[in-house]
């Protein structure tokens, strides 16, 4: 079991805390204020959802995310006891509100999302998308929009799935065609309160999320739909820290007998000019989690797929989606028929040609870097090519270059031990290269101590422990 979840406290326990402190300790109210917000971060209590005022100076009421909630609990009552007609200026009423909400939720480092969350928003907003008919489709994607932004941590998406919402989200999705706002929306509820919460999770799963997925990816119109791949990713990613064992991997194998992997080498060749590319990559590299799948991703065309966004991304000088294809190659490669297929596609060549291109960005290299790693395990023709290619000036010139890289530092040594572990003549290369110094030089960087070491030692070096 991971680490246990952060305590939380009542806003009304809050006020209780400083109104103690001004009346039995004669704190002065701002003095009050500050003693209960200190005394509970260090007992480790999660305030993020308290409104921190002194009672009776300021009223919790005035709070516009508190008056929007009260609103839309207001609203969510006369729906639900049919008092509220679907009629044009409703609908505007209740869009009005939301634009509110979801402009208010989005301010970056505000406690917004939370203060709503902890105040009954999650289950007025699952009540209130459940409750909307057709007529209200701008309401709906709102109020979905909505519910993405206010399930943000484990408290929320905890109260999204005891209130209904994972059965409401799936029936929406499953229901009359929708516009695509309420998809977009829709799926971006599924990534957020699947993030961390491994019981959302398989409760989506039940349901046949997986299938109702592949369909939405299969679908021409959702292709530029980031949320659509982000659940998919979320979905298959194991990061609830309270669970040992993760079922993810076998979401994973359900997605692919289903068809997800071909429907989103699909997706990827839609090219560079897709703005989705890079979350489609994340997405696929979330599926590719055995040698079979990564396989068959190669069977219908995805390394191809992937070397040639590798290379219009060279062409277009753009680094988050050489970075993303570069990252998925660098997964199926873990598979010896793919290292074999890359290779034979002149794949070595175009990473090298990717790397001279961005030759100012070694977060760029170092991915070029860690696929060239995988290319080289237990596989010396390999190694020789890279070498041959010019891998091995390459290498030499960036870590010249960026001393001050660590991690690019650690996985040029992780690469070198590949290249040299059984290919001598690449020894000799490298050290005739002056690549001894450097790496005794990055052996004293942080968190590359060890990778130095055994690439010292595997390059042929008697004293690799000096």
């Amino acid at each position: 079991m991971g680490p246990p979840a952060a305590r939380t406290i009542s806003q009304e326990a809050f006020d209780e805390l400083v109104k103690e402190n001004i009346d039995d300790l004669g704190m002065d109210p701002d003095e009050a204020l500050e003693d209960a917000i200190q005394t509970l971060t260090l007992q480790g209590v999660d305030l993020s959802g308290v409104i921190k005022c002194v009672p009776g100076t300021s009223n919790v009421e005035d709070n516009l995310v508190i008056q929007l909630m009260n609103e839309l609990k207001s609203i969510v009552t006369s729906l639900e006891t049919s008092n509220l007609s679907s009629d044009d200026q409703n609908g505007e009423k209740i869009v009005v509100l939301l634009n509110k909400l979801c402009g208010l939720c989005s301010v970056t480092g505000s406690e917004n999302a939370t203060l709503a969350a902890r105040n009954g928003g999650v289950e007025a907003l699952t009540s209130l998308c459940s409750s909307l008919d057709c007529k209200f489709e701008r309401a709906l994607a709102l109020g979905l929009k909505a519910l993405s932004l206010i399930v943000c941590d484990l408290q929320s998406s905890e109260s999204y799935r005891r209130c209904g919402g994972i059965r409401t989200v799936m029936d929406i999705l499953h229901g009359p065609p929708r516009s695509l706002d309420i998809r977009e929306s829709s799926f971006a509820v599924i990534a957020s309160a699947s993030t961390g919460n491994e019981v959302v999770k398989e409760s989506f799963m039940e349901l046949k999320v997986d299938q109702l997925l592949v369909e939405a990816v299969k679908e021409e119109s959702n292709n530029n739909m980031q949320s659509l791949y982000d659940a998919i990713r979320v979905i298959l990613t194991p990061d609830d820290p309270r669970v040992a064992a993760s079922q993810v991997f076998g979401y994973a194998r359900t997605f692919a007998k289903v068809g997800m992997a071909d429907a989103l080498v699909n997706a990827l060749r839609k090219g560079v000019g897709s703005s989705c590319l890079p979350s489609a990559c994340a997405a696929l590299k979330a599926v590719a989690v055995n040698d079979e799948i990564c396989k068959s991703i190669s069977e219908k065309g995805g390394i191809d797929v992937i070397l040639q966004c590798i290379d219009e991304s060279g062409q277009q000088g753009n680094r988050v989606i050489a970075k993303s294809c570069c990252s998925l190659l660098s997964k199926l490669a873990a598979s010896d028929a793919n290292k074999i297929a890359i290779v034979q596609k002149d794949g070595i060549e175009k990473l090298i040609i990717l790397s001279s291109r961005f030759s100012d960005d070694p977060s760029v290299i170092q991915e070029v870097m860690s696929i060239i790693t995988v290319l080289a395990l237990r596989l010396p023709e390999n190694a020789a090519r890279a070498i041959e290619a010019g891998l091995g000036d390459l290498t030499i010139e960036s870590m010249q270059k960026y001393p001050t890289s660590h991690q690019m530092q650690k996985q040029a040594c992780l690469m070198i031990r590949n290249l040299v572990v059984r290919n001598l003549e690449n020894r000799t290369i490298l050290l005739n290269g002056g690549v001894e110094k450097l790496i005794r030089r990055a052996k004293g960087m942080p968190g590359c101590k060890d990778a130095a070491t055994d690439a010292l030692r595997d390059i042929g070096l008697d004293d690799y422990n000096v």
